[in-house]
């Protein structure tokens, strides 16, 4: 969650000297939530709607082997501004040099370029397996996600997306493992996790752990693991389309109230033939769940011969806004 700001010490007294004793006293009792706590549903922030570059996965792709082509991290800042996101999830793999950190000169380039248009950058994600028997891997992940942690808060992102799952080569979490046990497999990602969440305290950033159909694919499995890392400053990306149950809304449900940060997909199984999101369903259940803050939305070419990033975002924009509107005071 969102952390509210701690007002100083001084402005505080001098602007409570000026309000109705009653007030006064009621601000000053009034307790400031912990990191991590469950916000009421009701009140608050309204939710904000961002876009996770992935979006423009093969543009961006494009464009980093041939400048000339494709668009590149600054002109999706552009066209988040032009159709009205309040922000942009920047995916790592999109910066030169990763999984390398970019230079200082381009993190300041890219945030200033994001304030200059209005726009927040509400996180940044990494790829890493810490499904995998290899200890070496493992340790190599935590390294990524550290250093992008640092990139993170220079970039003012409040989180950084960390997976849960396996990784290429491998085909799924059984066969990075070793068919190790499913206890051993969470010990081995919590352990990883933690270590990451210690660092991410230090720099003011979450790490969001991301559902992504393979060793996390269900709700229960997602607060398993967050529950094993017992960490505050580890919580939930919430993958719309990565739950492979028969009721991924109730797994939603389950785990939204953890959530730090959102992948809405335009299907609940990130495939074309899957059932599209019930935007008002999705969004009534993140309202009512307390979540505040920015909500990314992820377009897929998922096989589509006519997929079109340009088209299919600002439609799947035009619902989520909608949804938001409709249960903004639900």
């Amino acid at each position: 969650m969102p952390m509210r700001p701690q007002l100083d010490r001084r402005r505080f007294l001098a602007t409570s000297a000026a309000l109705p004793a009653g007030l006064a006293s009621a601000l000053t009792l009034a307790p400031s939530p912990a990191l991590g706590a469950e916000q009421p549903a009701g009140g608050g922030a309204r939710l904000k709607p961002s876009l996770n570059a992935y979006s423009f996965s093969e543009l961006l792709e494009a464009n980093a082997k041939d400048p000339g082509k494709g668009i590149d991290l600054f002109g999706v800042c552009d066209f988040c501004a032009k159709h009205g996101f309040d922000a942009v999830d920047v995916t790592g793999y999109f910066f030169p040099g990763y999984p390398n950190a970019p230079t200082d000169k381009y993190i300041f380039k890219l945030k200033r370029h994001a304030f200059d248009l209005g726009l927040a950058l509400s996180g940044t994600g990494v790829r890493n397996d810490f499904t995998t028997a290899d200890a070496k891997v493992r340790a190599e992940g935590v390294q990524r996600v550290k250093t992008w942690i640092e990139v993170a808060a220079k970039l003012g992102a409040p989180t950084v997306r960390a997976f849960a799952d396996s990784q290429a080569p491998y085909r799924n979490w059984h066969e990075a493992s070793g068919n190790a046990t499913r206890e051993v497999v969470e010990q081995w990602a919590a352990d990883a996790l933690r270590e990451c969440a210690e660092y991410g305290e230090r720099y003011g950033v979450i790490v969001a752990v991301q559902n992504h159909l393979d060793f996390i694919s269900s709700g229960p499995q997602h607060l398993s693991l967050l529950d094993r890392v017992n960490h505050p400053w580890c919580r939930a990306m919430v993958d719309t389309g990565s739950y492979a149950t028969d009721d991924p809304y109730a797994d939603i449900a389950l785990v939204a109230p953890r959530a730090v940060n959102w992948q809405v997909k335009e299907t609940m199984r990130s495939r074309v033939d899957a059932p599209h999101v019930d935007m008002m369903r999705l969004i009534t259940i993140v309202q009512r769940s307390g979540y505040r803050g920015y909500v990314p939305i992820e377009t897929l070419r998922m096989g589509r011969t006519g997929y079109d990033s340009f088209v299919e975002i600002p439609r799947m924009l035009a619902q989520l806004n909608s949804a938001i509107a409709a249960t903004a005071n639900g």
